[in-house]
């Protein structure tokens, strides 16, 4: 069969260069008011919208990934999901390095022309909403809600509650944890399955406390000893949380390698996305003080309350509390050893 020739791919026309460059209106210009920091503004705004397009692209993947209801251990899916991620992280450096080209712009650049743009404002970026919801935020864990719902408009409001409803990479990367072999496997732990484990490991563990620790005790016995399926206000399931445990704990084993990276990548997506909403309240505070937000909100002190409250994967980050030294771990049963070493 002949080839058909493709048209000759030309540089800006790939790129619409044509739409990209000329899509910015400065309201200063609109208004004849000289205000020179205001492309500034928008073209540093745009790049962060172009960023987390990027970012939701790169999610859909992952997602994707964790939506089929297994995945083998020899396939490169793993890898896949924990390069994406990193990439993830990537794009995150550079949002918050991009703060400091906009720092550039003095508190009087901006009231050049900071009254023209109300009831405009960051708030409204749908696409930041939605990477949040697509990562594990649920409605209602957003700070000011009632705010969050009088700043949208009717269309953007149900994008982003479309977003929520659809399962996110909290829910599905429980999912996946939950249905991992190492809790309940019989054939490595026999009918007693991992009780035994788990009451030695808790041993050493109360044993490694300081009297001023104990109240630690009863936290480790909600998550990992508790008889229901979810402990109570908490997004990972026991048998989820206990994995992943497993996976922090033996993460030298060669087989746990990926999914450690997979859980240490996804604690720091949330700790770049908190480093960025800090910034951002430094920066805000730098440029208007007290004064409120461009959209009306309460400016920094806002930015501050979903900074403090917005954490996704704390769950996972809490499980840090409950590691010990590797001389202190129960020793595993033998053809677990083989299996985590691809030794079988």
């Amino acid at each position: 069969m002949e080839k058909k020739e493709r048209k000759p791919v030309y540089y800006s026309e790939y790129l619409q260069l044509d739409k990209i460059l000329n899509a910015q209106s400065p309201e200063s210009q609109k208004e004849g008011i000289r205000a020179d920091d205001e492309m500034l503004f928008i073209i540093i705004h745009q790049a962060y919208e172009l960023w987390f397009k990027q970012i939701l692209h790169e999610l859909g993947i992952i997602r994707g990934i964790f939506s089929q209801s297994n995945i083998e251990n020899n396939t490169p899916d793993i890898y896949n999901s924990v390069h994406r991620l990193k990439r993830i992280c990537r794009i995150l450096d550079v949002a918050v390095m991009q703060m400091g080209v906009l720092e550039t712009m003095t508190p009087l650049d901006f009231l050049d022309f900071r009254d023209l743009l109300r009831p405009a404002s960051g708030f409204q970026s749908i696409q930041f909403k939605m990477i949040e919801a697509s990562l594990g935020l649920k409605y209602d864990q957003r700070h000011g809600k009632a705010y969050y719902l009088s700043q949208l408009t009717t269309a953007d409001v149900d994008r982003v509650k479309t977003a929520e409803s659809e399962l996110s990479l909290l829910v599905l990367i429980d999912k996946w944890l939950t249905r991992m072999p190492f809790v309940n496997n019989l054939e490595y732990w026999g009918q007693e399955g991992t009780s035994d484990f788990w009451n030695k490991y808790r041993e050493a563990y109360v044993s490694s406390l300081s009297e001023a620790e104990m109240a630690q005790v009863k936290v480790f016995d909600s998550i990992f000893i508790n008889k229901g399926e979810y402990p109570e206000g908490r997004s990972f399931s026991v048998d989820a949380a206990r994995n992943a445990m497993f996976i922090m704990l033996y993460r030298d084993q060669p087989l746990l390698q990926l999914p450690y990276e997979l859980l240490s990548t996804l604690l720091e997506v949330d700790e770049l996305m908190s480093m960025w909403r800090h910034r951002h309240i430094h920066m805000v505070q730098r440029t208007i003080g007290k004064r409120v937000g461009t959209g009306g909100s309460s400016g920094a002190e806002y930015l501050r309350g979903a900074a403090d409250s917005h954490y996704i994967f704390k769950e996972l980050s809490e499980l840090t509390s409950f590691l010990l030294p590797r001389h202190l771990l129960p020793a595993l049963p033998g053809s677990l050893v083989d299996d985590l070493g691809y030794r079988k």
